[in-house]
């Protein structure tokens, strides 16, 4: 039994626990339902732990502190998501305590395992029970106590992973999330896996397919079809790290973030603040975090749409027609939940998630049209990009599809107004593929990058609008382009204008923007929407 390791040691250790992450993520994502369903989390951890192995591996000889220290500097700027955050925070921890040994035995060990639960706990703002915090917290306290009786490394190590499994087995019953879907936590499932295959690197042993937990018969993965979309209470899992250029305490940044959404993490050192944490608004995030200093990574990513991603893909395995109920039924594409409420008041049956930078698949779409009871599915792409994907569903279902090749949301929109239940499906088609050219687009976004576009010169952070698919104008001011806009609309000589606002956009930008369009535009009819969409802060419809 092995006494105590050192540095090489180490390093073998979080390889092997990050091969065995590696090889088993998948089965780690198809538990992940908490705390939100997106199916990410064994991806997420595989990502981070892997972001070490490629330091510690280019490392020549690391004493136990260096390989300690190079694998949580790198996990904590290549951590992913929450469960990668987490994960990252465990071995800040566990670095932090091996700081100047040269050696570490068992007692060493669970101070150090104590130690990263300790930086997990202080990081995350709303811990949750039955969590890969609750796994790591008891098997640490287990290891803090069988280091009493036994100073051997190992003696102390198999004990944290013998009372981690039970801990694990335990959290489907502590979380309602979890007991809804019959599963044990992912995160927590990665952590044990971590643990297992250290303890095997320990005794020069491969990494075998994971067994089963103790405790009740938990399923072996998620349905993910037992979440609805509309459960997810915030939209975008936003990451990011800022350097640290100023004086300002990251505990404001923390204070600010945890007014505008939820899972929450954030961690510091001297040079960078890393942050994790789902929101509605990853725009007025990061433009706080800007505050403290320049952004090193950015990744904002769409839950919902990975959680319907899932969705589709376990329909994909077993996929199924609905029977007609009725001769027409149709299906949008789009973002937002305000937008997509919109469709549905108007009689779509489905929605697909996405739009401009995330077009659904022509699979996608296929089995959003096979949910569909009816005989004859009209398709709203809405979006230039997608109409094409839309136009190969047709021959791959038994329904008749026809594809009303709407460019953008407020097209799609005006086409479905247009519809007849009653009508004759040549009408509909005539009728919606006309009402196309009767709306004009406007929407407003942001640029990325500094470019020359169409004898603009533009700026990175600029305002963006476009009025059609023509650019229309860039300024730092969004009252400037909307003003430029609304004068335009008043020349066009519109009667009916909506203005959608996005999840960036303020009630009070939003009402600026409303009473703007009213001021230059007396005569016509004006409606303010939350839209919900991301990247465009407007899109507006004037017929």
């Amino acid at each position: 039994m092995r006494q105590t390791i050192n540095g090489a040691d180490f390093r073998r250790l979080v390889v092997n626990a990050a091969a065995a992450i590696e090889l088993h993520k998948q089965a780690v994502n198809e538990l992940n339902v908490f705390p939100v369903p997106d199916g990410d989390t064994g991806t997420n951890m595989s990502m981070t732990i892997s972001s070490a192995v490629t330091d510690l591996k280019k490392a020549e000889d690391p004493t136990l502190e260096k390989a300690a220290s190079l694998a949580a500097s790198a996990m904590l700027r290549g951590a992913r998501g929450n469960s990668g955050v987490i994960l990252s925070l465990l071995f800040r921890g566990i670095g932090k305590a091996l700081k100047g040994a040269s050696v570490c035995d068992g007692v060493l060990w669970a101070k150090a395992l104590q130690e990263g639960v300790d930086a997990a706990y202080k990081a995350v703002m709303k811990p949750a029970e039955g969590t890969i915090l609750t796994v790591a917290r008891l098997s640490a306290a287990k290891a803090v106590a069988a280091a009493k009786e036994n100073s051997y490394f190992e003696f102390v190590h198999e004990a944290a992973l013998e009372e981690a499994k039970v801990a694990l087995a335990g959290t489907m019953n502590q979380n309602p999330v979890l007991k809804k879907a019959g599963v044990i936590d992912a995160g927590g499932r990665g952590w044990v896996l971590a643990l297992e295959a250290m303890l095997l690197a320990l005794r020069g042993e491969e990494i075998t397919a994971p067994t089963g937990e103790a405790g009740e018969e938990p399923k072996e993965q998620a349905s993910f079809s037992d979440f609805e979309t509309e459960d997810i209470t915030f939209t975008y899992c936003t990451e990011f790290i800022v350097s640290r250029e100023n004086d300002k305490d990251p505990e404001q940044l923390r204070a600010f973030l945890s007014q505008l959404g939820d899972s929450l993490v954030l961690v510091d050192d001297e040079e960078i603040i890393k942050v994790h944490v789902h929101t509605n608004n990853p725009g007025t995030a990061m433009q706080e975090a800007l505050t403290y200093g320049s952004f090193v990574t950015v990744k904002v990513e769409n839950m919902r749409l990975q959680h319907t991603e899932k969705v589709m893909s376990e329909q994909e395995l077993a996929p199924t027609i609905a029977a007609p109920e009725k001769k027409y039924g149709a299906v949008a594409v789009c973002a937002g939940d305000g937008i997509a409420s919109v469709f549905r008041d108007l009689g779509a049956d489905g929605i697909i998630s996405g739009g401009q930078t995330m077009n659904p698949s022509t699979q996608d779409i296929l089995l959003a049209v096979n949910q569909v009871p009816a005989e004859i599915v009209f398709v709203f792409p809405n979006n230039k990009n997608i109409i094409m994907a839309a136009e190969q569903v047709d021959p791959l279902t038994e329904k008749k599809v026809v594809v009303i090749p709407s460019k953008t949301i407020p097209q799609g929109i005006t086409a479905l107004l247009s519809f007849d239940p009653e009508g004759e499906e040549d009408e509909n088609i005539a009728a919606m593929t006309q009402a196309l050219e009767t709306v004009d687009t406007m929407q407003i976004t942001y640029a990325a990058r500094n470019s020359d576009f169409d004898g603009f010169d533009i700026h990175e952070g600029d305002y963006l609008a476009m009025y059609g698919s023509a650019l229309f104008g860039t300024s730092r001011s969004l009252s400037e382009l909307l003003k430029g806009l609304a004068e335009k609309t008043k020349q066009e000589g519109k009667s009916y204008i909506t203005i959608f606002y996005g999840a960036d956009t303020t009630e009070k930008q939003a009402q600026k923007a409303a009473d703007i369009f009213t001021k230059a535009c007396p005569n016509a009819d004006v409606n303010l929407l939350q839209g919900g969409q991301p990247v465009y802060y407007f899109l507006i419809s004037a017929e």
